[in-house]
């Protein structure tokens, strides 16, 4: 899976895990406004990235993560370091 099918993919699995349109998913978008997460919501997003990426999240991995983009490429990193 290259770079792209990684980021389709991720904005798939958000658009379905918490309903919002697309169009606000930008990668400059603040993650935590634009998908309205709180505590339980992250647990959530860490289930379904595990679940669907094959990627294990921990609680430091969202250390000054703030962006969509910032999430992508903590993503990114952790699928291509598994290869």
């Amino acid at each position: 899976m290259n770079k792209d099918e990684i980021l389709e993919k991720i904005n798939a699995i958000l658009v379905d895990e918490f309903e919002v349109d697309s169009d606000v998913i930008t990668p400059e978008a603040n993650l935590k406004d634009t998908l309205g997460l709180d505590s339980l919501d992250y647990v959530d997003l860490v289930v379904t990235i595990e679940a669907n990426l094959g990627v294990k999240l921990t609680e430091p991995d969202f250390v000054g993560i703030a962006t969509f983009q910032d999430f992508y490429n903590m993503i990114v990193c952790k699928i291509e370091s598994k290869n």
